[in-house]
């Protein structure tokens, strides 16, 4: 018996790694009673005579799209322009990624094409601020690309943003060997169209990193209103200073959170999201 971590899933097939080497395997018959689908990146026990998977271990978390488990850190990828730079999409990004208890880093890309860069400059500050860390990144930007690749080192990394924003373009510069196909940006839409169409783990300085066909949903299905709060750190840190336990930092008095606003410590916009996403939680209706 071994013990492997999946890196690729393919029509009812697991690629599963130990040691440098890759078995292909098929799940056993009890998964499919148990309803235990194997994802990429969970940690399995298998039979590499038989080549079965006998048991998948325990997730410290999983995402359902795109289908990856055990994932230590999301490299957020946010273009400056084409599609434009969307602050509310890249907040709810970090919020969905914060809520799975992910490590997010924010990459900036595209930033060879914008002719002033004020405007992301006073975003950077603000997201560093909040306590991220933020990488602008250009293809050929040689430091922008060596930061990256240091943040893979003994990590499970998700490359996550919107479609056309560069995520292949990002990991083709740092390996090119992955040749990963890219896609120009559609004019009508202002976004790209999906390259990449399944999951898969790829070895990069000592990591494994997956790069996914993208977030197809964005919706905040398994985000309570009360830990919301949770998956902004600045709001975090404050939060303790509030008068009344469990205040949401919306019409609650003495709340350090908004007085961290008024006194320009947590950025207005950030706060404005928080606020918008705590309403579209608040009145979701309930499912069954």
């Amino acid at each position: 018996m071994g013990s492997g971590i999946i890196i690729q899933s393919l029509s009812g097939f697991y690629d599963v790694m130990a040691e440098e080497e890759t078995y292909r395997c098929k799940g056993r018959g009890v998964f499919r009673n148990k309803k235990i689908t194997p994802l990429v990146g969970d940690m399995v026990e298998f039979d590499p005579e038989e080549k079965v998977i006998l048991t998948v271990k325990e997730r410290s978390n999983e995402l359902v799209r795109p289908p990856v488990a055990n994932i230590d850190q999301a490299i957020v990828v946010i273009s400056a322009v084409e599609p434009v730079f969307n602050s509310r999409l890249l907040d709810r990004f970090l919020v969905l990624v914060e809520s799975k208890r992910i490590d997010p880093v924010i990459v900036i890309s595209k930033q060879d094409q914008i002719l002033s860069a004020d405007e992301i400059s006073g975003y950077r500050n603000m997201y560093e601020k909040a306590g991220y860390t933020v990488i602008l990144s250009e293809p050929e930007s040689l430091e922008a690309m060596q930061q990256v690749k240091e943040l893979f080192k003994d990590r499970t990394t998700v490359i996550a943003g919107q479609s056309g924003v560069g995520k292949s373009t990002l990991l083709n510069a740092i390996l090119p060997s992955l040749s990963l196909e890219t896609a120009e940006i559609s004019k009508s839409l202002g976004r790209g169209k999906h390259t990449t169409r399944h999951v898969e783990l790829f070895s990069i300085n000592g990591g494994l990193v997956a790069d996914t066909p993208g977030f197809s949903s964005l919706e905040f299905d398994d985000v309570t209103s009360e830990a919301l709060g949770e998956c902004f750190p600045e709001i975090r840190e404050y939060d303790p200073e509030c008068k009344f336990r469990g205040c949401l930092h919306d019409k609650e008095p003495k709340c350090a959170v908004k007085k961290a606003v008024e006194e320009e410590e947590i950025g207005r916009e950030r706060y404005d999201h928080y606020i918008e996403f705590l309403h579209e939680i608040q009145n979701r209706k309930p499912r069954y």
